[in-house]
């Protein structure tokens, strides 16, 4: 039987993520609670253990000897939990049949069906059974809603930020590119280069509020003025042939111009002091990790294959 002097799970998991990230407020953030919830969580701990288990600093926290001797014996504890977390979820078996998942529409697009299918021929090659897997193809905004939601079990979004309130991990990191029609006067000069102002300036097309890619655009040119947009669409596709036809300059995916930059009917064109990187993460509901089995699976696969990249840098893992 259990004595009185135990933290519970989540207080034992707050303090290793202490130790490792040297910050109270940094758990707190990658746990997904309050800095109050963290100070409380801690303080009820140190109560039960009978002595202090951090000293703060000006740069951040740093255990105790004693809070030392408490994470090395949390470490077995989590550890163990962890192991039943994934053995209850194993028992689940309808759920790990089947996983719902939605992504924004450059990752449904142009890499989640990669990941699928190379994760079923994994599940094959070691001779389990496939997962079934159902996706839903939408911006951002309402992927983030289907999982907070419950109607899918892991989301994928692109964008500058994960979104708030949903656990998250980082797979990989995308750049827009800004491209014009073959025959759009940028594409006849010799540099092919614009300034941000003028980008800025000139009616783009865009995608809908809410989807990632708008989200980037919007904040890199925050601090300019900019004009009306040209046109906007709600799919990637119809915007890169708004751009193909004449209609403005647009910013999209390097994945979702490749091929219409290899064939000349888009030019790329750069923009002097323009950062258009974004951040893609899975995002979920409920503990810090993905839920086990195939969603952890999945966010596995698509961080170790490295398949999220920028057009010029290896991929951020």
């Amino acid at each position: 039987m259990l004595g009185p002097h135990v933290p519970e799970l989540r207080a034992l998991e707050l303090l290793a993520v202490v130790a490792r990230t040297g910050s109270l407020s940094s758990a707190a953030q990658e746990l997904g609670i309050s800095q109050q919830a963290a100070s409380s969580r801690m303080r009820t701990m140190e109560e039960l253990v009978g002595a202090s288990l951090l000293a703060r600093t000006r740069t951040g926290s740093v255990l105790t000897q004693t809070g030392e001797l408490v994470v090395q014996w949390a470490s077995r504890v989590l550890d163990a939990a962890e192991e039943l977390d994934a053995g209850i979820s194993a028992l689940r078996v309808d759920r790990r049949g089947h996983l719902a998942v939605a992504a924004s529409l450059t990752i449904a697009e142009y890499l989640l069906p990669g990941w699928l299918v190379g994760l079923r021929g994994h599940q094959v090659g070691l001779g389990l059974t496939p997962t079934e897997f159902t996706m839903t193809a939408t911006n951002s905004e309402r992927v983030a809603d289907l999982v907070a939601s419950g109607a899918v079990d892991l989301g994928f979004v692109e964008g500058p930020d994960a979104p708030a309130g949903l656990r998250h991990r980082l797979v990989g990191v995308d750049e827009l590119v800004v491209v014009v029609g073959a025959g759009h006067p940028w594409a006849g000069r010799p540099s092919r280069r614009v300034t941000a102002a003028t980008l800025a300036g000139t009616p783009m097309v865009v995608r809908e509020v809410g989807s990632g890619t708008r989200t980037v655009l919007a904040q890199a040119l925050a601090d300019l003025p900019t004009a009306p947009p040209a046109l906007e669409l709600s799919s990637t596709a119809a915007v890169r042939s708004a751009v193909a036809a004449g209609a403005g300059p647009a910013a999209l995916s390097t994945h979702a111009v490749r091929d219409d930059l290899a064939a000349g009917r888009l030019a790329r064109i750069s923009v002097t002091g323009l950062d258009l990187t974004r951040r893609l993460h899975a995002v979920w509901t409920g503990r810090p990790h993905p839920p086990a089995g195939p969603a952890r699976d999945l966010v596995h696969w698509a961080v170790a294959r490295g398949s999220v990249s920028r057009s010029a840098a290896p991929a951020t893992p």
